[in-house]
Formats: structure tokens, sequence, C-alpha cells
């Protein structure tokens, strides 16, 4: 089995993409066409893949935006990872952070019975809560490291070891990256640290949310966050995509808006 950055390397070649569109359908959000639809979350997220999935390297699917809707949520997460195109990487943004069986049998349902090529993980508890999905070293193992969220500092950035703690974060998943499965989550309102934790990790993929309604800055994730390659980035677009219309077309906007974002990081890329 190749590692799962080999993976990531080929979605990227096939579509000229570094674009992830986040798949988090919010029913309140829909087109009011939709909203009666007595399918509508498949249908959406259907009309969402048919009309992007030669523009994207990945899609991440948000599992809250399903568990809500409790035993049938989970069906729609099925139906929806069978449409994804073979080639295109489907993550799971689940944020799983426990330890021994439980993280265990996370990383087995995740991966064997949804068949997800990588998860979100949450490294708060250590490297016995992660390895089980770094076991499985042909999926990728996305390890939140800075996040974009208001309260980030309470923790995030505390003097560890004599720089913050999401640098060691950092440090230590690369020290756990031996089977080139690992990948970091760091946020792009986060943007301006993304030099120190490339410097620190110069070959992990990151994936990198809050681009668009979230007001991250894309030049400069791509300048700081770019590997020597010129890659190694899943640039996550979540509302400005799905949202691009509230009308019929919403399809065909979402399609428009990821290619727009496709096109302006491939100039920014040196």
């Amino acid at each position: 089995m190749s590692p799962f950055v080999d993976s990531l390397n080929r979605a990227r070649a096939v579509t000229n993409s570094l674009v992830c569109v986040g798949l988090d359908p919010d029913l309140d959000r829909f087109p009011e066409h939709l909203k009666t639809e007595r399918d509508a979350v498949y249908e959406f997220n259907r009309a969402i893949i048919e009309h992007t999935s030669d523009l994207v390297s990945a899609y991440k699917l948000n599992i809250a935006f399903f568990e809500v809707m409790g035993s049938r949520g989970y069906e729609i997460l099925e139906r929806t990872l069978e449409i994804i195109p073979d080639g295109v990487v489907a993550i799971c943004d689940c944020k799983r952070g426990d330890m021994g069986n439980s993280a265990r049998m996370y990383a087995r349902a995740l991966f064997e019975h949804f068949d997800f090529d990588a998860v979100t993980v949450n490294p708060y508890q250590g490297r016995d809560a992660v390895q089980p999905f770094l076991d499985y070293t042909d999926r990728g193992v996305f390890i939140l490291c800075l996040t974009s969220n208001e309260s980030a500092r309470e923790f995030q950035y505390l003097p560890v070891n004599g720089h913050p703690l999401y640098l060691e974060v950092a440090s230590v998943a690369q020290s756990w990256n031996t089977s080139r499965n690992a990948g970091l989550v760091v946020g792009a309102t986060q943007a301006e640290s993304l030099a120190g934790i490339r410097g620190i990790a110069p070959e992990m993929p990151l994936l990198i949310p809050g681009i668009g309604a979230q007001g991250g800055d894309l030049e400069t994730v791509v300048r700081e966050g770019a590997d020597p390659h010129g890659g190694g980035l899943l640039i996550n677009s979540s509302r400005g995509i799905l949202y691009a219309s509230d009308g019929t077309d919403y399809a065909e906007a979402a399609r428009a808006a990821t290619k727009q974002l496709r096109d302006e990081i491939n100039a920014l890329l040196p």
C-alpha cells in the first residue's frame, strides 16, 4: 500500500487543484426550492459533488452536520461517500480524540466501515490516542495543530519547551509521521503562524480551513504554507462554495466559486 501523501499528490495532479470543499449541509441555508424535498440533503450533496469534483483534490465531510439527523444522517453520509469519485480524497472532519480501545474502534469505524481516506484527530491525549489511526498507513490523519476559533489562544499559545504549544504539537506530529500519512490542521485565520509550522514540518500536508466566510488570507496561506515542491496544502472552503447562491443555480454557483478559488491558489504558487 502506498502512503497517504501519494494519494494526495495524485489527486492534485489529476485536477491541478489544492482545493478541498467542506461538505457541511445545513438545511436552514439551502435554497428554498430544496427545503421541502424529502431527500434534500443528499440531493444537495450530489449536486455539489457533480459540479465540483473535477476542480478539487478533496471533500471534507463535517460529521456533525450528518449526526444531527440521527440514523438517517448516517445513511446520507454513506450515500454521499459512494458518489465521491475515485481519486478524490474523502476526509472525515470529526476531530476524534480518545484512547485505547475507543480510539481503535473509532479508527475501524471511519476507515473500514465508512471507508474514509482521512480523518481529523485531536492529539490532546498523546500518541496512544492517535496511533490507532496512524496504523492505517494508506489513510491520512490530520492532527489539530492551530485552530481558527477565537478561544484558540487559551491553550494553543501557552509556552511549552520555549515555544507556543501549537509548535510543540507540530514537532511531535512530525516525529509520528514515519509512514508519511500524518498531516496538520491549521486555521487560515492563523496564517501568520504558518511559516513556523512549515519550518518544523517541511513536507507534511496541511489542511487549511477558514478561507472564505471565516476571512482567512489566501495569499499568506499559500506563501507561508506551501511545501518546498509548491504543494502540501489542502485549502478548504465550505460556506463560500456551498452557499454561493441561494437560488436554483446553487450548484452552478458552487462550481464557479470552486474554480475561482482553484485558479487564485494556482496563480499564487511559485
